[in-house]
């Protein structure tokens, strides 16, 4: 049985916690010699809606990440990242708890839309991220980290934060706070709408008042998520830069990350100038994948709210100075629910908690080994308002099966697509009928996944109609 949040928190106390191993020592050796004992500080930083073909260390030409790819350039990139979901809320509470967002049953972004007349039922997943549940930064501070959040949350049960609020992110272990929302359409994109420079310098100032203590910046961007507004003059630029017309190119979108990039600037700034860059591992990563309305994902399929790569693969990087070889690459497939076993491990802290399904990546970022499991899972159980159905999918090795839920729960043919994302990253060829016998296993695999995590199963729905399949919500009655 699994422990619960407040019991382990009250009864546990830093004697649980140890060194994890030679690893860890290694780690702390890496400081200078006045500074022997002290814990890596880590700055995590999330973009929302980041597609993989946003930042210019993947190839693109039009976009500008300078800060970013400096990262990238000292450090190491994941080429196969994946979110947990294909929306941010399950990805958040994934990195936070380090399990899959079907054994949380929070599965859909807060509060989700419940489509009431569809071929198949939408399961009523939990309305925030419980209390119950152990966080990354409860178990970081319980060890001696000062911890700070700075931007989306997304974990409540709206946006209407206050100070001491339950589920907002002081009640889930972080010391200092700052959270907002995205804004509305009628925002002034030359007032800051998206929170940008409130976003970095409060994490400015959160690293500047901590530099003498071990802390976790959680910097949570808004950018790009809709609406997309920045701007005039900057916007101006990526109009005239060649290729601005072309479908996987967004000048506003273009002119949010710049701004976005030049706040992660500041940041790296703000540790080179405290000497702090050689004591601080940096992630940076996106909650998923961009939305495909807005620009095209290429090389990748559709985009986001899709169980398509479009949707679910990010660009991540991380620089952890002496330990990672800069400018490394792995092309092993991760997912967000590593960051939390990692993360504990780079602290040097051992966790306890049962059912974490992320697996520690140091082996990776250290290049001396190889993760234990052989695929990750995804289970989207929802339909989206930009017409997206409910999907699950299971990816080992190089192969990736994609089972969709209205099929097959009806019987209907084409229940399941199978592609090599190695070889064809675009999913454009279903190997279904070409490989039926590694089809039936990897389905047979993902639901024996779906049932061991306890997943929330979608049924035929009693109530559909086709004429109103398509409705959020129930029709009011007069």
């Amino acid at each position: 049985m699994s422990m619960k949040r407040r019991e382990f928190l009250n009864t546990m106390g830093k004697a649980t916690f140890a060194l994890a191993g030679s690893s860890a020592l290694f780690n702390l050796l890496q400081g200078c010699s006045s500074n022997q004992n002290r814990k890596w500080n880590i700055v995590f930083i999330l973009s929302d809606d980041q597609g993989w073909n946003q930042v210019s260390y993947h190839g693109s030409q039009f976009y500008e990440t300078p800060n970013i790819d400096r990262i990238a350039a000292e450090g190491m990139q994941f080429t196969d990242a994946y979110s947990a979901a294909p929306i941010c809320s399950p990805t958040r509470a994934s990195l936070m708890t380090g399990k899959y967002p079907a054994r949380l049953h929070l599965t859909d972004y807060i509060p989700g839309s419940p489509y009431p007349y569809a071929k198949v039922t939408t399961p009523q997943q939990i309305p925030c991220l419980p209390l119950e549940e152990i966080t990354l930064a409860e178990l970081l501070k319980q060890n001696g980290y000062i911890t700070g959040h700075f931007g989306k949350w997304h974990l409540s049960t709206d946006y209407h934060y206050q100070p001491g609020r339950m589920f907002d992110p002081g009640s889930q272990g972080f010391d200092v706070v700052l959270t907002n929302a995205k804004p509305d359409e009628t925002a002034d994109p030359e007032k800051d709408a998206h929170h940008v420079a409130e976003i970095t310098e409060h994490s400015l100032r959160f690293i500047e008042e901590n530099k003498d203590k071990p802390f976790f910046c959680y910097v949570a961007h808004h950018v790009p998520h809709r609406p997309i507004m920045e701007h005039p003059d900057l916007i101006a630029k990526y109009q005239a830069k060649p290729g601005s017309d072309l479908p996987i190119n967004n000048p506003i979108i273009g002119a949010m990350i710049e701004r976005m990039d030049r706040g992660i600037g500041e940041i790296l700034n703000k540790l080179d100038e405290l000497n702090l860059t050689e004591k601080t591992i940096f992630v940076f990563v996106s909650d998923n994948g961009g939305l495909e309305q807005l620009q095209s994902q290429a090389p990748l399929r559709m985009g986001k709210a899709t169980i398509y790569d479009g949707g679910l693969r990010v660009p991540l990087t991380v620089r952890w100075p002496g330990v990672i070889q800069p400018g490394s690459k792995c092309t092993t497939p991760v997912i967000s629910a590593d960051f939390f076993p990692t993360l504990l491990e780079v602290a040097g802290i051992r966790q306890s908690i049962e059912n974490v399904d992320g697996e520690s990546l140091v082996p990776l970022l250290k290049e001396t080994g190889n993760l234990k499991r052989d695929a990750i899972y995804f289970h989207y159980p929802h339909y989206h308002h930009l017409g997206h159905k409910p999907a699950g999918a299971i990816r080992e090795g190089d192969y990736k099966l994609i089972e969709w839920y209205e099929p097959t729960l009806w019987g209907e043919e084409n229940q399941i697509s199978l592609f090599n994302v190695r070889e064809d990253v675009g999913e454009t060829k279903d190997l279904a009928n070409e490989m039926p016998e590694l089809a039936a296993r990897l389905r047979e695999k993902l639901h024996q996944w779906r049932s061991s995590v306890g997943a929330q199963e979608m049924t035929k729905n009693p109530n559909y109609d086709p004429e109103k399949a398509d409705w959020r919500f129930l029709e009011r009655k007069e």
